[in-house]
Protein backbone atom coordinates (compact mmCIF):
# COMPACT_ATOMS: atom_id res chain seq x y z
CA UNK A 1 0.00 0.00 0.00
CA UNK A 2 1.28 3.46 -0.90
CA UNK A 3 0.54 5.55 2.20
CA UNK A 4 2.02 8.70 0.69
CA UNK A 5 -0.40 8.49 -2.23
CA UNK A 6 -3.25 7.77 0.17
CA UNK A 7 -2.35 10.91 2.17
CA UNK A 8 -2.22 12.96 -1.03
CA UNK A 9 -5.59 11.55 -2.12
CA UNK A 10 -7.08 12.50 1.25
CA UNK A 11 -5.73 16.04 0.82
CA UNK A 12 -7.24 16.16 -2.69
CA UNK A 13 -10.59 15.02 -1.24
CA UNK A 14 -10.45 17.86 1.28
CA UNK A 15 -9.54 20.29 -1.49
CA UNK A 16 -12.49 19.12 -3.58
CA UNK A 17 -14.75 20.08 -0.65
CA UNK A 18 -13.10 23.53 -0.49
CA UNK A 19 -10.84 22.89 2.49
CA UNK A 20 -8.65 25.88 3.28
CA UNK A 21 -4.91 25.94 3.92
CA UNK A 22 -4.40 22.19 3.52
CA UNK A 23 -1.10 20.91 4.92
CA UNK A 24 0.29 17.38 4.72
CA UNK A 25 2.95 16.58 7.32
CA UNK A 26 5.15 13.50 7.30
CA UNK A 27 5.37 12.83 11.03
CA UNK A 28 6.84 9.32 10.87
CA UNK A 29 10.35 10.75 11.26
CA UNK A 30 9.47 12.45 14.56
CA UNK A 31 6.76 10.20 16.07
CA UNK A 32 5.45 6.66 16.00
CA UNK A 33 1.76 7.61 16.32
CA UNK A 34 1.20 7.83 12.54
CA UNK A 35 2.99 8.40 9.26
CA UNK A 36 1.03 11.44 8.07
CA UNK A 37 -1.05 14.29 9.49
CA UNK A 38 -3.33 16.19 7.17
CA UNK A 39 -4.60 19.52 8.49
CA UNK A 40 -7.26 21.78 7.01
CA UNK A 41 -9.97 24.31 7.86
CA UNK A 42 -13.71 24.25 7.21
CA UNK A 43 -16.07 27.21 7.22
CA UNK A 44 -19.11 25.52 8.77
CA UNK A 45 -20.42 22.18 10.11
CA UNK A 46 -21.97 21.22 6.75
CA UNK A 47 -18.59 21.58 5.09
CA UNK A 48 -17.03 19.47 7.85
CA UNK A 49 -19.55 16.70 7.15
CA UNK A 50 -18.83 16.86 3.42
CA UNK A 51 -15.08 16.68 4.05
CA UNK A 52 -15.40 13.73 6.41
CA UNK A 53 -17.49 11.84 3.87
CA UNK A 54 -15.14 12.70 1.01
CA UNK A 55 -12.02 11.52 2.83
CA UNK A 56 -13.67 8.31 4.06
CA UNK A 57 -14.91 7.51 0.57
CA UNK A 58 -11.65 8.11 -1.29
CA UNK A 59 -9.45 6.24 1.19
CA UNK A 60 -11.71 3.21 1.27
CA UNK A 61 -12.41 3.17 -2.48
CA UNK A 62 -8.88 3.83 -3.75
CA UNK A 63 -6.75 2.31 -0.97
CA UNK A 64 -8.94 -0.06 1.06
CA UNK A 65 -8.29 2.04 4.17
CA UNK A 66 -11.16 2.24 6.64
CA UNK A 67 -11.53 4.75 9.41
CA UNK A 68 -10.49 3.45 12.82
CA UNK A 69 -11.91 6.27 14.94
CA UNK A 70 -13.46 9.72 14.59
CA UNK A 71 -13.83 12.43 17.24
CA UNK A 72 -15.34 15.89 17.38
CA UNK A 73 -18.30 15.60 15.01
CA UNK A 74 -20.72 16.96 17.63
CA UNK A 75 -19.01 20.34 17.94
CA UNK A 76 -17.28 20.39 14.54
CA UNK A 77 -14.60 22.83 15.73
CA UNK A 78 -11.92 20.11 15.55
CA UNK A 79 -12.67 16.78 13.93
CA UNK A 80 -10.00 14.11 14.14
CA UNK A 81 -10.21 11.19 11.71
CA UNK A 82 -7.89 8.32 12.59
CA UNK A 83 -7.01 5.92 9.77
CA UNK A 84 -4.10 4.37 11.75
CA UNK A 85 -1.17 5.62 9.65
CA UNK A 86 -2.97 8.74 8.41
CA UNK A 87 -4.66 11.20 10.75
CA UNK A 88 -6.85 13.96 9.33
CA UNK A 89 -7.56 17.11 11.35
CA UNK A 90 -10.42 19.37 10.24
CA UNK A 91 -10.58 22.62 12.19
CA UNK A 92 -12.62 25.77 12.17
CA UNK A 93 -10.35 28.81 11.76
CA UNK A 94 -10.33 29.78 15.44
CA UNK A 95 -9.49 26.29 16.73
CA UNK A 96 -6.75 25.82 14.14
CA UNK A 97 -5.07 29.03 15.24
CA UNK A 98 -5.44 28.09 18.92
CA UNK A 99 -4.05 24.53 18.66
CA UNK A 100 -1.49 25.40 15.94
CA UNK A 101 -0.52 21.82 15.11
CA UNK A 102 1.93 23.03 12.48
CA UNK A 103 3.97 24.68 15.25
CA UNK A 104 3.62 21.67 17.55
CA UNK A 105 4.87 19.38 14.75
CA UNK A 106 7.38 21.88 13.32
CA UNK A 107 10.05 19.16 13.02
CA UNK A 108 7.85 17.15 10.65
CA UNK A 109 8.42 17.41 6.91
CA UNK A 110 5.82 19.47 5.02
CA UNK A 111 4.93 17.63 1.80
CA UNK A 112 3.70 18.86 -1.56
CA UNK A 113 0.40 17.09 -2.12
CA UNK A 114 -1.08 18.55 -5.30
CA UNK A 115 -0.77 16.29 -8.32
Amino acid sequence: MDLLQAAKDAAEALDSKFGKNIVVLKISTVSAIADYFIITEASNPNQVNAMVGGVEEILEKNHGIKIKHIEGMQRADWVLMDFNDIIVHIFNEESRAFYDLERTWKDAEVLEWKN
